[in-house]
């Protein structure tokens, strides 16, 4: 591929090349259009349904300890509470495990705000009218004043988390109606469009306010600036992208058997680095997320699925490797946003400034799968 300037020096120079030329870190192909598009919208399905229950509990369960119907989003029935036994539902404790990373890598603008005088004091405020006649819990906070109020910060990311799934849910649902009428007939058109839904929400308000007693609690007001892109969006994509954590039952969490980086910053474990192959296996939280995106899949991708390999026989990694792919195509679309400079500038030091920030892009992208998913193009 013909570059203007100078050429890069990175071992992954030909997917720089690609990004400058407008193309996707994912290699285009008809059998990577299907399963990205596919993937995405089911998973638009599923992300709506987590996104709305996250939002439920950070608004509805907040202070409250042994929730046992969280998941029932205010509607508890005999016949939902048996469906809930039975297992036949939404896998909603992957939303709470992503939720929980998120909050443990920390970063952005979501998780300083949290650590400020002003969130201590609205969440010291509304622990204190909630348990202004229980003494006990009152001489608990006044003891151990950290701990609710921890407490209400992971009930922030419930809510910031379901905010930008809610956003994200939109996105992918639209490009799937694009699909079906014909407008998205490339990988760089699926990266195209989730650019311009991350774009046009760029600036919207990511807030956080409770009723108790008929008064509102603001915890998140509108007022401290927080937006969907920096401050979820961003540090989402390195939490769960590109860190993760490790799963239970396939690292050794001990510490002496040296099997888990001692930095965070070190971690490896996210979305991009996932062997798809230990879907499935006890311990690892993505499979809950591949059997709730196989509820949905639309038939064009289902009918692809039974076409190869072992058909239905191993249908969650085939699903866990669609969605790895989209991953890749949501990456480019966050990579694409966040350039200095548009990526078809023609001034010469703008390339260049775009050239210094994809290779630190690609620094990030190297120990990835992204080479092994654009050989089966090849």
């Amino acid at each position: 591929m013909v570059v203007t300037f100078e050429p890069s020096q990175h071992r992954l120079a030909e997917d720089i090349y690609r990004l400058e030329a407008g193309e996707a870190l994912l290699k285009d192909s008809p059998d990577n259009l299907i399963e990205v598009v596919g993937i995405l919208a089911s998973y638009g399905v599923v992300l709506d349904a987590y996104a709305k229950n996250l939002i439920y509990i950070a608004e509805n369960q907040f202070l409250v300890f042994f929730n046992f119907f969280k998941y029932f989003n205010g509607e508890v029935t005999p016949k939902k509470l048996l469906r809930h036994w039975w297992h036949d539902r939404i896998n909603y404790e992957y939303a709470e495990y992503t939720m929980r990373l998120m909050m443990w890598h920390g970063g952005g603008g979501l998780d300083a705000y949290l650590d400020t005088p002003q969130f201590e004091q609205a969440a010291d405020k509304l622990i204190r009218a909630k348990f202004r006649r229980n003494p006990l819990m009152m001489g608990f906070h006044l003891v151990f004043e950290d701990f609710l109020i921890e407490h209400m910060r992971q009930m922030a990311y419930y809510k910031g988390l379901g905010e930008f799934w809610t956003i994200m849910s939109k996105i992918f649902l639209n490009l799937s109606d694009r699909y079906q009428k014909g407008e998205i007939q490339s990988v760089p058109d699926v990266v195209d469009h989730i650019e311009q839904g991350l774009v046009a929400d760029a600036n919207t308000p990511i807030t956080y306010q409770v009723s108790l007693r008929g008064e509102t609690y603001e915890l998140i007001p509108e007022s401290a600036g927080l937006t969907f892109l920096p401050d979820t969006a961003v540090p989402y994509v390195e939490s769960i992208f590109f860190r993760g954590g490790p799963f239970p039952g396939l690292v050794s969490y001990n510490a002496q058997a040296y099997q888990i980086p001692a930095q965070q910053e070190e971690f490896a474990y996210g979305a991009l680095h996932a062997d798809v192959v230990a879907t499935g296996t006890a311990g690892v939280p993505p499979t809950l997320l591949m059997q709730d995106m196989r509820h949905y899949l639309p038939d064009y991708l289902l009918d692809f699925y039974r076409q190869s390999g072992r058909g239905e026989g191993d249908l969650l990694v085939k699903i866990c490797k669609s969605f790895q792919k989209s991953m890749f195509c949501v990456t480019t679309a966050g990579i694409r946003g966040l350039a200095p400079h548009s990526l078809d500038t023609e001034d010469l030091e703008q390339k260049r400034e775009n050239r210094r920030y994809l290779e630190q892009w690609m620094d990030r992208i190297l120990k990835t799968q992204l080479q092994s998913l654009n050989a089966e193009v090849e």
